[in-house]
């Protein structure tokens, strides 16, 4: 079992992968529905973009916009977490990703959460909390949009 020093560096090396290299960056053709989000406060900007299928599931998403590390890292892993699943298995898996920002440690031993556990480590830094939820809120967002058009 790693020890807390490694799953430390495991989990940065995680969200510099994701910033460096994002996965599903770039706008979506085909979408049904997005959401754009700003945090005056820092300046970061997300825009999510979702394809629903018929019945609701969620068949693709991207995003597009600027901001830190942390917020481009969550969006990609956001993104590739979040493809086939229905509104309400986004909705619980942004309930774990919630607690383990504010903290819970329980989220991030569910190994089944992938790389979106190194998200973790953002919860012992408050103030970048809201850096990775933005893209999480702008996806709740743009699920909102595209339910009430379905």
């Amino acid at each position: 079992m790693p020890s807390d020093a490694e799953l430390e560096a495991l989990f940065q090396d995680t969200i510099l992968a994701h910033y460096r290299r994002p996965r599903n960056k770039g706008p979506l053709a085909g979408a049904t529905a997005g959401a754009l989000i700003r945090n005056p406060a820092c300046g970061d900007e997300i825009e999510v973009q979702v394809a629903l299928d018929p019945d609701g599931r969620l068949r693709d998403a991207k995003f597009t916009g600027q901001g830190c590390s942390i917020m481009q890292a969550s969006a990609s892993m956001m993104t590739e977490a979040v493809r086939g699943l229905t509104h309400a298995d986004v909705d619980a898996l942004g309930g774990s990703v919630s607690a383990m920002l504010e903290g819970d440690a329980r989220p991030a031993a569910d190994e089944q959460l992938g790389d979106l556990r190194a998200l973790s480590a953002v919860g012992r830094f408050p103030a970048r909390r809201q850096c990775a939820a933005l893209p999480w809120r702008a996806l709740a967002k743009a699920l909102a949009h595209g339910s009430s058009e379905q």
